[in-house]
């Protein structure tokens, strides 16, 4: 196979995950979330939460094929719909503005505020595994047609990305001084850049491969 190719789907699945798993946004707001808390809460929290994410995000990405077809939903509708999704999510990172599609909205932070056990909500999702992440994982392994090495790339890349994750939870209070909130805006901002070009693609792939502008002309 090209070694072109491989680095090209790297490369996508790297920064696409990246900018939909957020791991510097998880960790500022696991950060506000486990303030006072014992170093022993927070690791544990914080173990439980990527493991929890990971099964999710992993699982979406091994089976979700097969749910398009249950649902009787084509690849190039996908993209297009994954497409438009993701470039929501970008616009959103350049902007510094927030929905929840990369993490949580101010009332769900409020409701995981008063309870003890974060590590499934809101941690795991919607803050780690998200609507983002979960459509991103489904769309790049769609991308790869069944090619086993690509889907490969695309696990592997994921799987960084995770284990990138969960030591941003580890050290989040220090990374949260180190960069500061302008640090992180920078470089949220920069991913948002290159996760909407990367999403007007997808969209071009999919509505080219759905035959519209054929059947117009």
């Amino acid at each position: 196979m090209d070694s072109s190719l491989l680095l090209e789907t790297a490369t996508a699945a790297l920064a696409t995950f990246f900018a939909t798993i957020a791991p510097l946004d998880a960790a500022a707001v696991f950060a506000a979330l486990t303030g006072g808390e014992s170093s022993k809460y927070r690791r544990r929290m914080a173990i439980r939460g990527s493991i929890i994410a990971s099964c999710i995000l992993i699982s979406f990405a091994i089976i979700g094929d097969t749910m398009l077809s249950m649902l009787g939903i084509s690849i190039p509708a996908l993209r297009t719909a994954g497409g438009i999704l993701l470039l929501l999510i970008g616009i959103e990172m350049v902007f510094a503005r927030s929905s929840g599609g990369t993490s949580t909205t101010e009332e769900e932070q409020r409701e995981a505020i008063g309870k003890r056990d974060i590590s499934v909500f809101p941690i795991a999702t919607p803050l780690i595994a998200g609507p983002g992440a979960m459509g991103a994982a489904i769309l790049l392994m769609v991308n790869t047609e069944g090619q086993l090495i690509l889907q490969a790339v695309v696990l592997s890349s994921l799987i960084l990305v995770l284990l990138l994750t969960f030591v941003m939870l580890r050290l989040a209070s220090n990374i949260q001084r180190l960069l500061g909130v302008t640090g992180m805006q920078v470089v949220e901002r920069i991913f948002g850049v290159l996760l909407s070009a990367l999403a007007v693609q997808f969209i071009f792939d999919g509505i080219s491969q759905s035959g519209i502008l054929v059947r117009s002309l």
